[in-house]
Order: structure tokens, then sequence, then C-alpha cells
């Protein structure tokens, strides 16, 4: 029960690495408020809210229901994300801009307004989930690389002026992941094992460990990094994909 009592916010909490994130901090103590586009069950957190994240006055109405609700907001996870699988010559301007409003946008009008809230308690912890993507190229992933990249590149600064008030903020970066978004991008029966092995042909290499992670395996390094065990780790983007960014 290492969150015992502590009030958690996670994005993009209704399916995927953000329910189980969600799940993972209740199961530890937390008290959870769960914030999606679609809204997330009553059932599986404390609190649940429909939120988007590209809405800065949406994202400051839905912080301040949860403290007034449940109390201050102690921890802070950005895991609300879309992926637009398109090379980039053929993507528009809408797709691009929805891409960045959420990925990159929504981590920091959700950061702003939680860690507004927190310099004033000078306590707290942010992680944002980005992706391996933000370093290493992918095809068909431009806007979507890019805007993980503004993420972690956001989310580290922000540790750097929040450090002297005593707010970490790191970043766990993902590889393939079974989630619905990893599997809209699976084409046939064998793209799990595909995956796995790499493909020379567009330029990726395989998962070492030789197994697609699990949402839990990404929510265990999200709780790591929220709890106290990282009381000295700020800044750090934590890979948590098998080994596949080389």
């Amino acid at each position: 029960m290492q969150f015992h009592g502590k009030i958690a916010i996670v994005s993009g909490a209704a399916q995927g690495i953000g329910a189980a994130v969600a799940r993972a901090l209740a199961q530890r103590g937390a008290i959870v408020a769960g914030f999606d586009i679609r809204g997330v069950r009553k059932e599986e957190v404390a609190l649940g809210l429909a939120v988007d994240v590209a809405d800065s006055q949406a994202v400051d109405n839905a912080v301040d229901k949860v403290e007034a609700e449940l109390g201050p907001v102690g921890i802070l996870v950005n895991v609300a994300g879309i992926l637009h699988a398109t090379p980039a010559l053929r993507m528009t301007d809408a797709q691009w801009d929805q891409t960045f409003n959420v990925n990159a946008g929504g981590v920091f009008r959700l950061s702003r307004a939680v860690a507004t809230r927190m310099v004033a308690r000078r306590s707290g912890a942010i992680v944002t989930v980005a992706s391996n993507a933000s370093s290493v190229p992918r095809q068909q992933m431009a806007a979507y690389a890019a805007s993980k990249a503004a993420s972690t590149q956001f989310t580290r600064c922000l540790g750097l002026e929040l450090a002297e008030f005593g707010i970490r903020c790191n970043v766990v970066s993902p590889g393939s992941t079974d989630t619905e978004m990893q599997r809209q991008l699976w084409t046939n029966p064998d793209s799990e094992r595909q995956v796995i092995a790499g493909s020379p042909a567009s330029y990726r290499v395989g998962i070492p460990l030789g197994r697609i992670a699990s949402a839990a395996d990404i929510a265990d390094a999200v709780c790591f990094l929220a709890s106290d065990s990282a009381r000295h780790i700020t800044m750090h983007d934590l890979r948590v994909d098998g080994g596949a960014t080389l």
C-alpha cells in the first residue's frame, strides 16, 4: 500500500496503459481520478470524468473538481494519446494538429494545472507515458514520434523547473505494448511475431527479450517512478521496451 491515501490523476484511463496504471495505483492504495475523453467507469476509479485534454478550460475544471471532491493531488500520470499511422507526406493538417494537441498539448495542460497546485504544497510526482519512438525514427509515425518527443522534453524541462519545490517529473517510454493502439497497426495474424522479430525492410529492429509488453509492465514502471522508492530520481526517461531501443 505504498500510495495509501494519496490522490492520483491518470489521463487516458478508459483503456490500455491508462487503465492499467489507474488499476495499479488503486491496488497500491491510491485514490484515483481517471480522465478520458470517453469517460471512465465509476467502478474502475474513485472519480471518473470525461475530459478532453486538448481543452484547457476542461482540464482546469476537472482538476478543480478532483481537488474539491477527493483532496490535494499528489500524483499525476499523463497517458492520454492518439496515433495516426500515416506517411508524413500524406498527413493532413488536422491529423498533425490533433496529434500534437493531445499527445504534447495534453501533457502540457494537465501538468500545468496540477503542478501549479503542487508547488504551493512543495511535493508531488508527475509521470508522462511517452514512447521509445520519441528517439527512434519510425515509418508512418512522424507526427506521433514528434509529439512524444515534445512531451518527453517538456516533462524533463518541467522537472528541472520544479525540482526546487520537491516535485519530481519523469518519463516512461514503452515500446510495442499489447493495447488497442498497438493492435490497430497489426494487419495479419502473424503481426505480433513480426514485431518481435523486427523488419529490415522498414528499418525496424526486433525485441531482444522476445515478447510484447503488457500494459501491466508499463504500469509497474510508472508506479515505481511515482513512488518514494524513486525519491531521488527526476528528469529520467525509463525505456520499457524489451531492449528494442538499441
